[in-house]
């Protein structure tokens, strides 16, 4: 089961001038050794769990940009500090001068176990957060080496190939944008399922009712023929009510933008039945986008 609230990526988040719902959005990409995913809308603390599941047990948080923990000169304590505050423990390793001017890397890197994130993610909200996995307590010449790798890559370059032992690479953007790189190849359905109880959970808390909700995930074997028949993926909600959210699910030829709206096809539908507990994803029965009955929803979305 997956707790959705009320404050989570996709309730915080709107498109355009109009505040439109937030699609979800899901691309995978086969990088030879591991999966390459950008997705959205999802929290990191709405993922941890999944993109650590057969994770190492270090964890190396690599960068965190936040107005959520700031100085008397409002200048961003450093992740050792937040980490402290959080009450999670930790060892941290500076970084060298040399690499610090390199996106996606901060001043020092905080190791923590697996098991520490939600602790050190709750309450608040990075807009950047980059988190990598090792199998053992690294030393000085390998942070430096996950450094040179993550400060060198280039866009959508898979860095797990090149960086012994790693498993999950994850950076996210205004807690929101999703990429996650994987050597997991049951990952890309398990992104796909949270993103659609994400989605669903936030339809049913949208409506005031209730601040939470827990509900099931699809099961990930029901998402593989979607995964198959495109790497691209678009969904909306198409109806929701106090039992039942329908999702309408588009495939893209590409990677879906901020700004593109839903083609005018539909290709799967997923249905929570909120009374049973459980989901069913299925062809859709008409290709054409058909209106949509009026959804429950009466969400007041953030930018």
């Amino acid at each position: 089961m997956v707790e959705v609230g009320i404050s989570g990526a996709f309730n915080a988040n709107s498109v355009g001038m109009e505040r439109s719902p937030f699609p979800l959005s899901f691309s995978v990409r086969d990088a030879g050794g591991s999966w390459q995913m950008s997705a959205s809308a999802a929290q990191a603390c709405e993922l941890t769990d999944v993109f650590c599941r057969g994770a190492n047990d270090t964890v190396l948080i690599v960068d965190v940009a936040t107005n959520s923990f700031l100085d008397e000169d409002y200048e961003q304590w450093p992740t050792s500090s937040i980490a402290t505050e959080q009450g999670v423990g930790f060892t941290v390793h500076p970084i060298g001068e040399w690499a610090t001017p390199a996106d996606g890397l901060g001043e020092e890197i905080v190791a923590v176990h697996r098991d520490s994130l939600p602790r050190f993610l709750d309450g608040w909200s990075p807009y950047e957060l980059s988190l990598i996995d090792v199998p053992t307590a690294p030393t000085q010449d390998q942070l430096d080496e996950i450094a040179l790798v993550l400060g060198t890559a280039d866009l959508d370059e898979p860095v797990l190939p090149r960086l012994k032992g790693s498993r999950f690479w994850y950076s996210g953007h205004d807690d929101c944008y999703v990429f996650l790189e994987s050597t997991d190849p049951t990952m890309p359905a398990s992104l796909l399922s949270r993103l659609l109880a994400l989605m669903a959970g936030s339809a049913l808390v949208g409506d005031g009712a209730s601040s939470s909700v827990a509900l099931p995930e699809p099961d990930i074997a029901t998402l593989a023929p979607l995964l198959r028949e495109s790497p691209h993926w678009i969904g909306v909600i198409a109806a929701a009510s106090a039992t039942l959210v329908t999702i309408h699910l588009s495939a893209l030829p590409q990677r879906w933008r901020l700004g593109q709206g839903p083609p005018g096809h539909v290709d799967h539908t997923a249905v929570l039945d909120v009374t049973r507990g459980s989901w069913e994803i299925v062809p859709a029965a008409d290709s054409a986008l058909q209106p949509a009955p009026p959804c429950e929803r009466r969400t007041t979305y953030g930018t």
